[in-house]
């Protein structure tokens, strides 16, 4: 016959059992709820980060052509990426590949070949001066920017400054061109390439009173021509703005530089400088001056 248990015994037996299980659950739900919230706040990052690379993207890749300023939430995700390394892994890439292209051809040797550079945020960078500006968070301001410039402190680019020495060695005639006005920056930028190794280029192309208030597009489409017609044959160019690398006469090749932090802020510019104004920072009072982005820096 089977020994009966006492009830008591049974129940403090139960009990035992039931306490470790009990204690396991609550600290599981506990740690599951924490999860949650950690996991709340981990997405809540990470679409943000998401968001913001696949903005940078668009901006690049020149879909995205009506943004006045960065967005705020992507404030720091910029400034994560210019100076945390990412960015000069990226224009270390791109040098490569244009260094690849660079070996593929072949010079004639009557000194007219020729290769375009933009300056500012391509051979030289304005990094300081947006690191002042939010990374591009603050809209763009002109006047500021001119008092920036005026200073001659703008550090090189290493990969850029490194191309630029390659293509000499190799007997290109390189070409400065820049949307800084000749009259007011022509001087001090001479000064501030030269203190920074640019050495040895064939001419920099500033800005004359003659393309006052005309486009960046316009302005060095007819550079470019000008060149051409002097019987320079125009195998690269580089610039960090598509305005750099869009209308006529483009040489053989175009390489664009990465530049999260200023693109639309410069049509802003152009629009208050020439009286027109920005509602809702996307409403323009008029479509034809959307390529009418005559900066000082571009």
């Amino acid at each position: 016959m089977a020994k009966r248990v006492p009830v008591g015994e049974l129940l403090v037996l139960v009990l035992l059992l039931l306490a470790p299980k009990t204690k396991a659950m609550s600290i599981t739900r506990g740690h599951n709820k924490s999860r949650g919230k950690e996991s709340s706040g981990s997405s809540d990052e990470g679409g943000a980060i998401s968001f913001c690379l696949s903005w940078r993207l668009a901006v690049e890749a020149n879909n995205v052509v009506a943004w006045p300023t960065v967005p705020p939430q992507c404030s720091r995700y910029v400034e994560t990426y210019m100076i945390n390394g990412q960015y000069d892994r990226d224009l270390d890439l791109i040098v490569e590949v244009i260094l690849a292209y660079v070996n593929q051809t072949f010079l004639l040797g009557d000194a007219m070949d020729a290769w375009i550079l933009d300056v500012d945020d391509t051979c030289i960078s304005n990094i300081y001066y947006y690191k002042g500006k939010k990374y591009g968070c603050d809209p763009y301001d002109p006047f500021s920017f001119r008092t920036w410039a005026m200073k001659g402190g703008c550090p090189a680019i290493p990969s850029v400054l490194r191309l630029f020495n390659i293509l000499v060695d190799k007997g290109f005639k390189v070409f400065l061109l820049t949307g800084r006005d000749e009259e007011t920056l022509g001087q001090v930028t001479r000064n501030n390439l030269h203190n920074q190794g640019f050495i040895g280029y064939e001419r920099l192309i500033l800005r004359s009173s003659a393309y006052k208030g005309k486009s960046a597009m316009k302005y060095k489409s007819d550079v470019r021509k000008q060149l051409e017609d002097q019987g320079y044959r125009i195998w690269g160019n580089v610039g960090d703005q598509w305005s750099d690398i869009q209308g006529d006469y483009l040489g053989n090749r175009t390489f664009k530089l990465p530049n999260p932090m200023e693109l639309f802020n410069c049509l802003v510019g152009s629009f208050i400088r020439h009286g027109f104004t920005v509602i809702n920072q996307l409403s323009i009072s008029s479509n034809s001056f959307l390529h009418s982005d005559s900066c000082p820096k571009l």
